[in-house]
């Protein structure tokens, strides 16, 4: 599997300079309406005395960078550009518009949660096309991605190494290069390029995943044999440490489901032994998953029926 990166495609797959950008009502034309001709446009209107607009604008970008060019976005002060709003109707504050072809196709009004932000912008990436197919980063990862799912650990290691060699924060290749880590049985070099990271990067939900991933093979490491808590445990059933110590190890050799049956049983056993750490460690092994992973989904609907029953 052969990846290459070259440097003139690169120009064309990252976010440019106007990707977000200051507007006015002097521009709205130029900025708004003809850009998204080609490009969705979010249109952010908000005001320096506004609390949530400070909280939501920073959110905003962060998901408008992430598509790499496939959204715009321009903020309008509505201090400065009253016409504009009340053209669009903007009654409160922020507001959010997007536009595509010349027209608003979406918006809303109000603070947002970060993974409804991150869906908006999905979304209209998605439905406009988005620029995806020509975008060399984004093809590097999908490659990257997919090699690491099949267990390619080097392959998908050196893809991930190219992107990182163009965009050092791109957070996916970042937490790819940690599950490549561990895949190849290098905890110790997963944890080192995990506490490398800045602390912004760091709350990024890609790396918190690998993050966890990395805290469960670390408990696995002295979690035991396999056969040998087996064997305590089928002697004892309430034997609720070695049923958790086997839950490790099983995560440990890659037998997810089977760690997840033992967690589970001991929260049907007993809820709260040892301050709940058996449905705490579950919850771990959802965020390592990933919360749209079928088997996160499976085992929580599990866990949710022995809780409430």
């Amino acid at each position: 599997m052969e990846t290459i990166i070259g440097t003139d495609g690169l120009n064309g797959g990252t976010a440019d300079a106007d990707a977000i950008k200051d507007g006015s009502q002097e521009t709205f034309a130029k900025d708004v309406i003809e850009a998204s001709m080609k490009t969705p446009v979010i249109v952010d209107f908000w005001a320096p005395w506004c609390g949530p607009c400070k909280q939501l604008g920073p959110m905003l970008e962060q998901a408008v960078r992430a598509s790499r060019g496939a959204v715009r976005m321009v903020k309008i002060n509505v201090d400065e550009n009253q016409a504009i709003a009340q053209q669009l109707r903007v009654q409160s504050i922020p507001a959010v518009y997007a536009f595509f072809q010349g027209q608003p196709v979406d918006g809303f009004v109000g603070a947002q949660p970060e993974s409804q932000i991150k869906a908006f912008v999905e979304r209209l990436a998605q439905e406009a096309g988005g620029n995806q197919g020509d975008n060399p980063i984004e093809q590097a990862l999908a490659q990257a991605e997919a090699a690491l799912e099949e267990g390619q650990h080097g392959p998908a290691s050196a893809i991930f190494g190219q992107i990182l060699q163009h965009e050092a924060d791109n957070v996916r290749a970042l937490a790819g290069s940690i599950r490549c880590r561990l895949g190849a049985d290098d905890v110790e070099g997963a944890r080192e390029l995990l506490d490398a990271l800045t602390p912004e990067t760091a709350k990024a939900p890609e790396i918190a995943s690998a993050a966890a991933a990395v805290e469960l093979a670390e408990q696995s490491m002295d979690a035991g044999e396999i056969t040998e808590l087996t064997r305590k445990v089928e002697q004892n059933e309430n034997d609720h440490q070695s049923r958790f110590d086997l839950a490790l190890a099983l995560q440990g050799a890659g037998k997810s489901e089977a760690a997840a049956d033992a967690l589970l049983e001991i929260v049907r056993r007993d809820r709260e032994w040892d301050e709940q750490a058996a449905r705490k460690q579950l919850v771990k092994l959802f965020d390592a998953w990933g919360q749209t992973d079928p088997l996160t989904q499976d085992v929580r609907s599990r866990l949710s029926s022995i809780l409430f029953s």
